[in-house]
């Protein structure tokens, strides 16, 4: 690598650090300073048939699926009344925050659910999950299992704020769990689908997840992508026996 090709990579990691920074408030997520890493760059072309596929097919499942988001936004009302979508907070490439659509599958007084329950919301705390979640309703149960409540996300990666695979989608809040790799991890945009999702995402603990959207940032390429793609479609045939 030449010294001109470095310098170039120098100030564009400095470039997005500041980026970076200037979205992101200390004061709210961030309890450390944030540091340059050492961040994987693929090629122009990747970024190109990544988002050209990512428009595609998002677009494409919107059109075949929209049948199934009807029958599920009907039964998810129909379930407890409450509202069909959920709005989480996300926390982007960039440091930009969004609301990912999600079908619904929790109680509607879920937020305030866990700082009635300290027991439980200590438990949450130390993993951002619980094993078996009061909160979520009985269509949520199905919904989670067969990842069909992620489908509304398809929305966040026709408009750009995520892709079909890249790492997990966090809360601001969860950024300081990355540590050193905070700007590592905010220069990716989220995905639907990742590693995580891939590798026994129930029974893995949050370092873990850390570790794998780290992977998965350092050996991004067109055919990881792809092979992604396929390990989770067949994940979703099995869980829903479509």
């Amino acid at each position: 690598m030449n010294h001109i090709t470095v310098v170039a990579r120098r100030r564009s990691e400095e470039s997005l650090a500041s980026e970076i920074n200037s979205n992101v408030t200390t004061s709210t997520i961030v309890t450390e300073p944030l540091r340059i890493c050492d961040i994987h760059h693929p090629s122009l072309l990747y970024f190109a048939s990544k988002r050209c596929i990512d428009i595609t097919l998002a677009l494409f499942g919107l059109i075949v699926l929209m049948p199934v988001f009807l029958i599920i936004a009907l039964c998810v009302k129909l379930d407890d009344g409450g509202s069909i979508l959920h709005f989480r907070e996300i926390i982007g490439k960039s440091g930009r925050r969004f609301f990912a659509l999600k079908f619904r599958t929790m109680i509607p007084n879920a937020d305030t659910y866990l700082t009635k329950h300290p027991e439980l919301l200590q438990k949450f705390q130390q993993n951002m999950k619980l094993e078996h979640d009061p909160r979520i309703t009985r269509m949520g149960k199905f919904l989670r299992k067969t990842s069909l409540d992620e489908l509304p996300q398809l929305f966040n990666v026709l408009v750009g704020q995520m892709s079909l695979v890249g790492p997990r989608m966090i809360h601001p809040s969860e950024l300081p769990r990355y540590r050193e790799y905070a700007l590592k991890r905010l220069s990716v945009k989220p995905g639907i689908t990742g590693l995580w999702q891939i590798s026994g995402r129930q029974h893995i603990s949050y370092d873990e997840r850390v570790q794998l959207d780290m992977r998965y940032i350092d050996n991004r390429s067109f055919f990881m992508d792809l092979a992604i793609l396929v390990k989770t479609l067949k994940v979703f045939i099995v869980h829903t026996g479509a």
